[in-house]
């Protein structure tokens, strides 16, 4: 029975607020989107967007995008901490708007660019090219290779009703 007042766990930690809203440290919280990331394999989809690292100790890493604004910069405390000393203490933010991925500079030392274009905010496309400071990443909305696959998949599909149709013309 929910009595309006936070719940409080065996150790004595609040567990929910009045309305059940979740009281979560910033440890546990860090430790849910690192289960989350882990979780989705690091696999890119138009849903859950990944940025990976393409050069130097960032190369193949993968940061999954989530829904809401994430943080990237320097800083422990970011959504996504990139430790570059060219990467300000909070660089830039990725804000998801309605399915499209925003990325806004943060008044940053170094600048935020896209496809080596210097911006303040702009809607990232699968295959931009982005850049915080030094650091470099690919923003990604689906595994390179997928469309070839898929493509191959309907190219079979075509290729297999055409011989279908010409069966059955044959017989006729």
């Amino acid at each position: 029975m929910n009595t309006g007042q936070p719940q409080s766990t065996e150790d004595g930690r609040l567990r929910a607020g009045p309305q059940g809203t979740q009281l979560l440290s910033a440890a546990e919280m860090q430790q849910l989107a690192l289960e989350e990331t882990l979780a989705s394999n690091g696999r890119a989809s138009s849903h859950k967007p990944v940025l990976e690292g393409t050069q130097g100790s960032l190369k193949g890493s993968r940061f999954t995008l989530l829904q809401g604004r994430q943080t990237i910069g320097r800083r422990g405390d970011n959504n996504i901490v990139v430790n570059d000393p060219s990467v300000s203490a909070t660089h830039a933010w990725i804000i998801n708007q309605h399915g499209h991925y925003v990325l806004m500079n943060t008044l940053s030392t170094n600048g935020t660019f896209v496809n080596d274009k210097r911006i303040h905010e702009t809607v990232l496309t699968h295959g931009d090219r982005v850049r915080f400071g030094q650091a470099e990443f690919t923003f990604l909305t689906h595994e390179q290779g997928s469309s070839a696959r898929r493509y191959i998949y309907v190219a079979a599909a075509l290729l297999g009703l055409a011989a279908l149709a010409g069966a059955i013309w044959w017989m006729v």
